[in-house]
């Protein structure tokens, strides 16, 4: 099948899952993604491809209800066969300030704002990570986070839900938000590996004493904390890797650590530093990973494979700049 052949094959099974007002939906699809720039919807009605009324652009949003559930399994289907797929999970959140009775909207973690939150709904979205060095990404869903739902809590949904429908090995990397116990322990039935980066504060446990035969058996050992190089203990393995753009980087790894509130969960920490200084002669702080699962990757490629992450920011700004209006727009609309 030539690529010309599967993209029209793939259009024409993403217009049989749009649901109602199909035809005027898939018309607003094309207009988003051949118009330059547009203030509101009303604009995209003056793109050729576009073939309804101004009106009929909000009403295709308005009525439209596309089956989640079979566009998922449809993208799926482009994902060819892999020694593993890479999948990657990022919270972000949309400020809307203005729209005092908008649904679900409340005090959403950002790190752009000045005090960490913003005041708006959240979007949690699960993408594929192709292989190369290629800065795209595949979402496979991306849905809002209801006022009965947290960030992780709708990823660990998103997670199980995708892996139902790959029969592939799976290893999905996250940022921070997502290295902790809560995480490790709601995902800990999915049958996919972890990757995350944790904050350089967390504090780790190693594996308890034997048992001497008193008392109730312990469940944590000795402390790890990041931030306290007096608490490390000598490394599991070591190595020391020449990247081309990055200069001499070494990854050091400490093997069967848990959190304390997850001791049942075993993990891996990797520390990743660039020897090369900067510029200025400052040492690159180092960046700390977990790994949770079977570890299938040797530790050459673990860290590199989490710098690929970087894949679903370029999808935001892709969407939220170039294929959307402007969202002062609907901002204004929702607040209505």
């Amino acid at each position: 099948m030539t690529k010309y052949n599967r993209y029209t094959r793939f259009r024409q099974d993403t217009y049989q899952l749009l649901g109602n007002a199909k035809d005027a939906t898939f018309d607003l699809m094309d207009s988003i993604m051949t118009t330059r720039n547009a203030y509101c919807l009303g604009d995209l009605s003056l793109s050729p491809f576009f073939r309804g009324k101004w009106h009929s652009t909000y009403e295709s949003l308005e009525d439209c209800r596309p089956n989640r559930n079979q566009l998922m399994k449809r993208y799926v289907q482009e994902i060819p066969e892999l020694e593993y797929v890479l999948l990657a999970i990022d919270h972000t959140a949309w400020e809307l300030k203005g729209a005092k009775t908008m649904k679900d909207r409340g005090y959403q973690h950002s790190a752009a704002s000045k005090n960490g939150t913003v005041l708006g709904q959240g979007y949690s979205t699960i993408v594929w990570l192709p292989e190369g060095e290629r800065s795209w990404a595949l979402p496979l869903r991306h849905e809002r986070i209801t006022s009965f739902e947290t960030p992780i809590s709708k990823a660990k949904w998103q997670l199980q839900e995708v892996c139902k429908t790959i029969q592939q090995k799976v290893l999905v990397v996250l940022d921070c938000e997502y290295g902790n116990s809560s995480w490790v322990n709601q995902t800990a039935d999915i049958q996919a590996s972890k990757l995350m980066r944790i904050r350089s504060n967390c504090c780790l446990y190693g594996e308890p004493e034997a048992y001497g035969g008193k008392g109730r058996p312990k469940k944590h050992g000795r402390q790890f904390k990041i931030n306290d190089e007096s608490t490390w203990w000598p490394t599991d393995a070591t190595v020391e890797i020449n990247d081309p753009k990055l200069g001499l980087i070494r990854v050091s790894q400490w093997q069967q650590l848990h959190f304390k509130t997850a001791s049942q969960q075993k993990l891996s920490l990797i520390k990743v530093e660039r020897l090369n200084p900067k510029k200025t002669g400052e040492a690159h702080r180092p960046l700390w990973l977990i790994w949770v699962g079977e570890a299938f990757l040797s530790l050459e490629k673990v860290w590199s494979q989490y710098a690929r992450r970087f894949g679903v920011d370029h999808w935001y700004r892709f969407a939220l700049a170039k294929i959307t209006l402007d969202f002062t727009f609907f901002k204004y609309t929702c607040s209505m």
